[in-house]
């Protein structure tokens, strides 16, 4: 026959202490998913531009911190890499930071500019590749549709047809297409166009000057190999990597170069000792509450294993009912802080189950810490 268990029983008993260590859990939860969401997404955001590269190694400036912060290099470098043995094809890639105006309120906002060859399929971006012939033209950009709203009604005027201009570093021009790309903690809103355009855009650039260099293999090359074969013919000025290491390199410096990566995971751990701290003392005063009961299943011969055993039943009753709302709340916000970011925001099943774990820890060490009233239960103190 099913036996409900002792802890449930005593739980639902205080249904008002109950629902508050339920509320206090929820809460918890909901403040870890939020910190580990935006966490992943600032990471996700953060290479963006990495995963739509066309390259299998890039070459960067030796002295590059963050894509955000472009530094040049000399563009002789991506050509004499083009000599190593086992490369099939090299690319160059401009970078910059423009001031772009709003058309309608004149607001001036900073914005990714990115010149690529029009000749070459420098991204893997579907909707540029199939504009290259517009970025062509004098002064003519493709803008990213999800850029910030502070931008202007950029990509609604030109999914209707109308003819858009903008200023871009003081310089008249024109969007002749969109593209979706995505905002970052670094980057608001991005504009491609080709090269000339670009060098056009920032004439106090020295030509000759490149930000990325990217080298394709040729077919059945390792890319480990040729990278460590171009490292050794070039000078120590620039950088080699594979892509996927330039992208290591990025979430490396969010994550342990600024304060943001140490502030989420100082997050995570401030809601796990607020949940913690509100499940232990409503444990405790449960504990607290029923002491002549414990007391008196010890001198019936219960042992404090089996008493234990209810308390941390309690702990992960709360974590489990605790966790389920506060999961759906979080799903939620999710939603909400992603359209208003245009931030990554999405539960993942992996994350959700890394959280439920470190709920059920949390409920568990407040279950421990609340058990030394259980213990110090005498039954000599109740007779």
């Amino acid at each position: 026959m099913f036996e409900i268990p002792l802890g449930w029983l005593q739980l639902k008993r205080e249904r008002l202490r109950f629902a508050v260590a339920l509320l206090g859990v929820s809460f918890a939860v909901v403040l870890i998913l939020m910190q580990l969401g935006f966490r992943e997404a600032m990471f996700k955001s953060a290479v963006r531009f990495h995963d739509a590269m066309n390259g299998d190694i890039v070459l960067v400036s030796n002295e590059l911190s963050f894509i955000v912060q472009p530094r040049s290099f000399s563009n002789r470098r991506l050509y004499q890499a083009r000599g190593v043995p086992g490369v099939e094809s090299v690319t160059p890639v401009y970078l910059g930071i423009g001031s772009w105006k709003n058309p309608d309120t004149h607001g001036v906002r900073t914005i990714f500019v990115v010149g690529l060859d029009p000749a070459d399929r420098a991204l893997t971006l579907a909707a540029v590749n199939d504009q290259r012939g517009a970025i062509q033209r004098e002064d003519a950009v493709i803008f990213d549709e999800l850029s910030r709203p502070e931008y202007g009604p950029i990509a609604e005027r030109v999914r209707a047809g109308a003819p858009v201009t903008a200023e871009l570093n003081n310089r008249a021009l024109s969007v002749a297409g969109i593209f979706r790309f995505g905002t970052s903690f670094g980057i608001d809103g991005t504009v491609i166009t080709s090269e000339t355009n670009f060098l056009r855009l920032f004439p106090n650039r020295q030509r000759g000057l490149i930000e990325i260099g990217l080298v394709r293999v040729e077919p059945g090359e390792s890319p480990d190999r040729v990278r460590d074969a171009i490292r050794a013919a070039l000078p120590a000025d620039v950088e080699v990597l594979t892509r996927a290491a330039f992208a290591n390199k990025e979430i490396a410096y969010w994550d342990s170069s600024t304060p943001i990566g140490y502030i989420f995971s100082f997050g995570v751990l401030v809601a796990m000792v607020v949940g913690g701290i509100i499940v232990y003392q409503i444990l405790f005063a449960d504990v607290n509450d029923h002491l002549p009961e414990y007391a008196t299943l010890k001198a019936m011969g219960y042992s404090n294993g089996f008493l234990a055993g209810v308390v941390i039943q309690q702990a992960v009753i709360l974590a489990a009912l605790g966790f389920l709302p506060g999961v759906a709340m979080s799903i939620a916000l999710y939603r909400v802080s992603g359209e208003a970011t245009r931030l990554p925001l999405e539960m993942t099943l992996a994350r959700a189950l890394f959280v439920l774990g470190l709920t059920v820890t949390m409920c568990t060490i407040a279950a421990l810490m609340a058990l030394r009233k259980v213990r110090s239960a005498d039954p000599a103190e109740v007779f």
